[in-house]
């Protein structure tokens, strides 16, 4: 069987969506069987801004392989990097982004990289979406009662987004 797939009436593939921050990190789950998407759970991880920026990385690595191991996903998407007004912020991102992959391949997921654009085109059908529209249909598509945070919402979508791509 090809990695990703599941056989008709299978086992649902675990997918994690991971919104890069060196702040606040996004991460959701979903389940997906066939085209049905189930939600698992989703949430932020946080840094503390008065650590130094290698313990903050240290945090956000560590999180995030507390979410791999508590739901044992298959699959993963990761948001790319987007054009920063500020390069400092843009390489204080593609470090965080650098931890984030690494515990995914350390944990032997199937990872891709998927743009903005991409991502908001897959789960609102226009890739400049606002980011209100992006919650919005996360919830709809995934049957939430609530809308998750933007940043929970934003890794949801990338989940879908790599649901809709394997």
């Amino acid at each position: 069987m090809i990695p990703g797939k599941a056989k008709a009436g299978g086992q649902p593939v675990r997918i994690l969506g991971i919104d890069p921050g060196s702040r606040a990190t996004g991460y959701g789950v979903i389940d997906c069987q066939g085209h049905a998407l189930t939600f698992v759970t989703c949430g932020v991880i946080r840094t503390s801004e008065k650590k130094p920026f290698p313990e903050r990385l240290e945090e956000i690595y560590d999180g995030i392989r507390e979410v791999i191991a508590a739901y044992k996903p298959q699959l993963a998407g990761i948001e790319d990097i987007f054009t920063a007004i500020n390069p400092r912020s843009a390489l204080k991102l593609g470090h965080a982004r650098g931890v984030l992959i690494l515990a995914a391949r350390q944990h032997g997921l199937l990872l891709e990289e998927y743009s903005p654009t991409v991502v908001k085109q897959a789960v609102a059908g226009y890739g400049q979406a606002p980011k209100e529209q992006v919650q919005h249909m996360v919830r709809v598509l995934l049957k939430l009662v609530a809308s998750p945070s933007q940043d929970a919402a934003d890794a949801l979508a990338v989940a879908i987004c790599r649901a809709n791509h394997r």
